[in-house]
């Protein structure tokens, strides 16, 4: 063995176990009781073997708007949160991934990167002809917007256009992942919390969702709803699942970690979209989880320049910077509601390699990537902004205390900062 892991509690997809993982060119090899070597990572007593996290959600930026953030400073933020692949978001980056010629020039910014990178490609009206191309690329799926992106680079599509582009998708078995909110149910903010929550209601939600299982239903193309915050939408998943239409459904750690009623004016920190909802509707979102109904919690890194974050409700960028501290939110909200570190691992691991098709991620299990987390579960810390990695020091956990430390990440048996992540391509990983 070139490594062998020794803990008393791992994570496998048997559950929780104590056991011996042993490496060889950077994958798993062993999983036993006991493994003979000279090279031991021994495991301290509070600590818990975890595979390396999967992010299929992250707005890195990079290149066009570096100063947001870059793939440097985004990937190191991920190691030292847990996360050993990312998969990027197709806008906010100039040009948006809508082409095969835009995505090496994304795949050239990424030179550096200290975990794994895949691409997510983008629909936009207009680009049906890059659709194949890109796939033939190495995405692993689409994104599209149903209202206004954020930025013009990337307009939303109708619901005529997403269903074109559907019934092509469909063809290439490729999963198309939408951000669903009504173009029509939202409306202009006010400049307070209560102003911009009543501008993107819930039933913005639910009508872009019904909406998206209607396509999914009629053109049969694997589907996907991003960062789902109405707790309303739930039972419209729960009976699109009973009907097996290929069609899954994520959130994030800031709709399972706050409420409206915490939020006070002037703390755009908290400003996403949609938005961050009442105590009983994220608690609802949890219930989801346990029901198998959301499938698996992501980031939704969506950072700016702390300029861009300040002014009001109304005017200030919407996105919340989180890559780093996804997993001990979501273990601190975990571990209070009775949930295990197996589900954790389910959520924010298994399920996100598996949506993207990434076999070789996900597990501790003989075949896959030794991507690996040293985590102690029951070590608090009181969150520090000036303390994580992405590039622009602005995050609404600052002062948070939150339960769960990543101690060390390895990437295919090297800890990360020593190791050098690589570009993926949908198939080959």
């Amino acid at each position: 063995m070139d490594l062998v892991f020794r803990a008393r509690r791992v994570v496998t997809p048997q559950g929780e176990i104590a056991c011996d993982v042993g490496v060889v060119d950077g994958r798993v090899v062993a999983v036993e009781a006991r493994i003979d070597s000279p090279n031991v990572v021994h495991l301290a007593d509070d600590e818990v073997l975890l595979p390396g996290l999967v992010d299929t959600h992250v707005h890195v930026n990079d290149p066009g708007r570096s100063e947001w953030e870059g793939f440097g400073t985004a990937t190191r933020a991920a190691a030292a949160g847990g996360v050993t692949t990312i998969i990027d978001m197709p806008l906010n980056s100039i040009p948006p991934t809508v082409g095969a010629e835009a995505l090496e020039i994304k795949r050239e910014a990424a030179a550096d990167v200290s975990v794994d990178v895949g691409f997510w490609g983008g629909i936009v009206p207009g680009n049906l002809a890059d659709l194949e191309p890109l796939h033939e690329a190495g995405v692993f799926g689409f994104k599209c917007f149903l209202l206004h992106s954020g930025v013009d680079e990337f307009p939303a599509v109708t619901t005529d256009e997403l269903e074109a582009a559907l019934r092509q998708l469909a063809t290439l078995d490729a999963l198309t992942i939408v951000h669903a909110e009504d173009a029509h149910t939202v409306r202009e903010s006010e400049p307070d919390y209560a102003g911009f929550l009543a501008s993107r209601p819930r039933e913005a939600e639910n009508k872009a969702i019904s909406d998206v299982v209607a396509l999914t239903r009629k053109t049969g193309a694997r589907t996907h709803i991003l960062h789902l915050s109405s707790s309303d939408a739930l039972s419209i998943l729960e009976a699109a699942k009973r009907e097996s239409l290929p069609i899954t459904a994520e959130t994030c750690p800031h709709y399972l970690t706050f409420s409206a009623e915490e939020i006070r004016d002037g703390q755009t920190e908290f400003k996403c979209c949609p938005p961050i909802r009442e105590a009983e509707n994220r608690e609802a979102l949890w219930q989801g989880l346990r029901d198998g109904v959301v499938d698996l919690v992501v980031s939704d890194h969506s950072p700016s320049t702390v300029e861009l974050k300040q002014g009001d409700f109304a005017t200030a960028w919407g996105g919340i910077s989180s890559l780093q501290l996804g997993l001990p939110a979501v273990w601190t909200g975990a571990r209070e509601r009775g949930f295990q570190l197996t589900d954790v691992v389910r959520w924010m691991a298994t399920h996100p390699a598996r949506q993207a098709g990434l076999e070789s991620k996900g597990a501790v299990e003989v075949g896959k990537d030794a991507d690996l987390v040293v985590f102690a579960p029951d070590e608090t810390f009181v969150v520090d902004r000036e303390k994580l990695h992405h590039r622009n020091p602005v995050t609404p956990y600052h002062g948070r205390a939150l339960h769960g430390v990543v101690r060390q990440t390895w990437l295919r048996g090297r800890e990360t900062g020593q190791a050098q992540g690589k570009l993926l391509r949908r198939g080959e990983a």
